[in-house]
């Protein structure tokens, strides 16, 4: 604690004498930054480069670095690493393919439903023509047909996003050392 009460008394008994001095700045061909407070320090080929400041009036608090990283520890929240996969794949690539898979299973369920409440229709309207001409059964026997391979194709993809949902993107979250919980749907 000592040292730093005396750097900065001795911080600011320097910067109290430099107030509202000028101080020249240029970079040399290796492309080093020096500072100076006397343009004729200043190499002559570097002095049409060399830019003119003015030191502020109001002196900065003093900085070491011990007191610098505790207030950087204070002031900004430690944010965890950014979890990746082998393959450097993050959080946001395995949720988006849980998602599209998601999105295909709910889209394969609505037209499932749609399908098969259709097929059950045209089921009971073929008992219910009895009495019909042979031409209207042979065309509802027809249309059962369509509608019943629409379910089963429907069916086929509602068990592969299911498919893919349970067992292969976690298999492979896995395989690629992904956090598991990247790959399940919060419902």
């Amino acid at each position: 604690m000592k040292s730093l009460f005396l750097l900065t008394f001795v911080w600011l008994m320097f910067s109290s004498l430099a107030l509202g001095q000028e101080v020249y700045r240029w970079v040399d061909e290796k492309g080093t930054v020096h500072f100076t407070d006397d343009l004729s320090l200043v190499p002559e080929r570097y002095q049409d480069q060399a830019q003119k400041k003015i030191l502020p009036k109001e002196p900065s608090p003093p900085s070491s670095p011990q007191v610098t990283e505790e207030v950087k520890a204070i002031k900004e929240p430690q944010s965890a690493p950014v979890q990746k996969d082998i393959l450097g794949r993050g959080e946001g690539w395995w949720r988006a393919r849980a998602k599209e898979w998601n999105e295909k299973l709910i889209s394969a369920q609505k037209n499932y439903e749609i399908a098969f409440t259709a097929w059950k229709a045209k089921e009971k309207e073929l008992e219910e023509s009895k009495f019909k001409p042979d031409s209207l059964k042979r065309k509802l026997k027809v249309e059962i047909k369509v509608l019943e391979e629409k379910v089963m194709e429907w069916d086929k993809q509602m068990e592969e996003a299911r498919n893919m949902l349970e067992k292969v993107l976690p298999k492979q979250a896995e395989e690629y050392r992904a956090d598991s919980n990247w790959v399940k749907i919060e419902k």
